[in-house]
């Protein structure tokens, strides 16, 4: 299975997803914003980022910046994980490297193990909306 940081400043939502990921058989590393989880690379090489834009400290947007610029994130695939889908912070990840946009009110916790699974296997994410 995949190697995966999650990077998300919510504790509950954190752990939820580490858990879900965890249980279909990923290895998890987690971090609460963009400056522990640039720390949490220096040793662990994720196949994917799992990534909140808005969190206290570093946030999203400054975390690809400085991992961009430390050219290690070529390969990776990253999710964007918020609730702000047509923000211009969206748009500037998709520029360093971001490959979808997920919005989390739209993604149970209990989708998500799904919607990883289909990043990782270069299928387009499908999200349904709710009614």
């Amino acid at each position: 299975m995949a190697r995966i940081l999650v990077v998300e400043d919510d504790r509950d939502l954190n752990k939820a997803y580490s858990i879900i990921l965890t249980h279909e058989g990923h290895e998890v590393v987690s971090a609460y914003d963009g400056k522990e989880a640039l720390s949490k690379l220096t040793n662990f090489s994720p196949d994917l980022v799992l990534l909140d834009l808005l969190m206290p400290v570093m946030g999203g947007l400054e975390f690809l910046q400085q991992w961009h610029k430390k050219g290690n994130s070529a390969k990776v695939k990253v999710l964007i994980f918020t609730n702000m889908e047509n923000s211009p912070e969206v748009a500037e990840a998709y520029k360093l490297g971001a490959e979808r946009c997920i919005v989390k009110s739209w993604t149970a916790p209990h989708n998500l193990a799904r919607v990883v699974k289909e990043s990782l296997d270069g299928k387009p994410v499908k999200i349904q909306t709710p009614a």
